[in-house]
C-alpha cells in the first residue's frame, strides 16, 4: 500500500493538489524543502513513499500513482499537478501515457531519465546495482528500446529541470558522460519531446530538488505554465 505525507496548505488555498514522486532508491523525506514550499504557496500536497527498487517502471506506476491521484481528488482539487525527481518522472509518464486525470494541470520533472541513463548503461548487469536499484534501475538504459524511450512524447504540460553539476561522490560516475551531466544523467538524455519548457541549473542530481531557485521555478511552472528563467530571482 503507498504511504502518503500530508501537508495542509497555509495560508490561501489554490484548490489545486500536487503529487510528489521521488526517485530511485530515494524516499518521500526528499522532499520536504519543497513539500513545504508547496504548501506555502496554497497547494494541497501528496508526498508519496513508494519502493522504487522492489518493481518494475510498468508494477509502479500501476500500483502507486492511481492511490495517489485518488487522495489527491479527496481535496476535490481543480487541477491535480506532478513534482517528480528521476525515475518519478518516468513513473508518471508510464502512469499517465493511457490514463490522464480530467483534472491534469502541470507535471515539473526534475532530472528525468527520459532518454535513459550512462550510468545503467555501464553498470546495470553488476550485481551491486541491481541489488541497490532492483528491477526499475535495469530498465533505464539509453538504449533505443529501453523504457523510458517507448514511452513517447507526451501530450500534457511538462516543464524539465535539469542539473549540470555533479558531487563529489558522482566523481566516479562521471567518468561515464561525454557533455554536461549531474552525475546521473547527462542534460541531454534529461529532455522530452512535447516539454512546453526546459532549464538548467548548476546543481547535481540527488538534492537538486532542494535548491531554493528549483523550488521557486517549480511553483512558477505550476502557477504559469512556463519558468520565469530567473525573472523572480533576487539576484
Amino acid at each position: 500500500m503507498a504511504r502518503v505525507k500530508i501537508l495542509e496548505p497555509t495560508g490561501n488555498s489554490r484548490s489545486e493538489c500536487v503529487i510528489l514522486v521521488h526517485g530511485l532508491s530515494r524516499s518521500s523525506n526528499s522532499w520536504w524543502r519543497m513539500q513545504k514550499t508547496l504548501v506555502k504557496a496554497g497547494y494541497h500536497t501528496v508526498n508519496l513513499d513508494y519502493p522504487s527498487a522492489r518493481k518494475s517502471i510498468e508494477e509502479l506506476a500501476v500500483d502507486y500513482i492511481p492511490p495517489a491521484i485518488r487522495k489527491c481528488n479527496g481535496y476535490r482539487p481543480a487541477k491535480i499537478h506532478f513534482v517528480t525527481h528521476s525515475l518519478g518522472g518516468i513513473i508518471v509518464r508510464a502512469a499517465l501515457k493511457d490514463d490522464k486525470p480530467v483534472n491534469l494541470g502541470g507535471v515539473v520533472m526534475l532530472s528525468p531519465p527520459n532518454g535513459g541513463s550512462e550510468v545503467a548503461d555501464v553498470l546495470k548487469d553488476r550485481w551491486y546495482y541491481l541489488l541497490l536499484n532492483g528491477p526499475a534501475g535495469q530498465q533505464l538504459s539509453t538504449a533505443v528500446d529501453s523504457l523510458p524511450n517507448r514511452l513517447g512524447p507526451v501530450d500534457y504540460p511538462v516543464g524539465i529541470i535539469a542539473g549540470d553539476r555533479y558531487a563529489f561522490y558522482d566523481w566516479w560516475f562521471s567518468r561515464f558522460f561525454h557533455g554536461a551531466n549531474d552525475g546521473k544523467v547527462s542534460v541531454e538524455s534529461t529532455r522530452l519531446e512535447g516539454m512546453v519548457d526546459f532549464m538548467i541549473v548548476h546543481n547535481s542530481h540527488s538534492f537538486i530538488m532542494n535548491s531554493e531557485r528549483v523550488r521557486r521555478e517549480t511553483v512558477y511552472f505550476l502557477q504559469h505554465g512556463c519558468f520565469s528563467h530567473g525573472i523572480t530571482d533576487n539576484n
